[in-house]
């Protein structure tokens, strides 16, 4: 029986396609490793960003700001309530002021009951709009704030601040004083807060939230 060899050309041809088939399957194999991680990688991205996007609330509160009252000596008291026509009889008889024979019924609160003079200091942020010597009132200071709330300071006998100021809340913006409105009170302070225009009873406004404001 004849053995035949094959031709050197015949054998590298074949060792070429077979490390070309090598290649090819190792390319391949690369490619589909590569499109299996991909997937992965997209189905993982997927999970965490349903995990974070369901139901999850952020704990970061929004800060939120409280009305001051309009002085920091706590040894002032009220002398004079604000006028409240739903109120009691005898609160209300507390909310007149008596001037000349006139009484009037008392749009804010009259703060005092000290010798001495106290600061009086802005409840919120806000502009100075008006600076005023009334020859009844004393010096009036009007400050614009947020919210269309507006706050009026009367009866000081100095002011520390100027018109077109912006100021921050418990800035001093002033000293509680005498008025010939109010002769027999001493020194004292006389503050209102209007909201949308309308007047407000202060002590309902403090230590509460300023979008609260809008439901008294």
């Amino acid at each position: 029986m004849e053995n035949r060899k094959l031709k050197k050309e015949v054998v590298y041809g074949i060792y070429a396609a077979l490390l070309l088939l090598l290649l090819s399957i190792l390319y391949y194999a690369d490619l589909s490793n590569k499109s299996l991680s991909k997937i992965k990688e997209k189905e993982k991205y997927t999970y965490v960003s349903k995990l974070f996007d369901t139901g999850v609330k952020s704990v970061v509160s929004t800060p939120t700001t409280i009305v001051l009252r309009p002085y920091n000596n706590t040894n002032v008291k009220i002398l004079k309530s604000f006028y409240d026509y739903k109120g009691e009889e005898k609160s209300q008889e507390n909310s007149i002021i008596n001037y000349d024979t006139t009484y009037m019924q008392n749009n804010g609160t009259i703060y005092g009951g000290i010798d001495e003079k106290f600061d009086v200091i802005s409840v919120l942020d806000g502009k100075i709009t008006s600076i005023k010597d009334d020859a009844l009132l004393g010096k009036v200071v009007t400050i614009e704030h947020e919210n269309n709330i507006t706050t009026t300071y009367e009866s000081l006998s100095e002011v520390t601040v100027k018109e077109g100021d912006q100021i921050a809340q418990g800035t001093v913006i002033g000293t509680a004083g005498e008025s010939n409105l109010q002769k027999d009170l001493g020194n004292h302070l006389l503050f209102e807060i209007t909201v949308d225009g309308k007047y407000q009873n202060p002590e309902n406004c403090f230590d509460k939230q300023v979008n609260d404001l809008k439901n008294n």
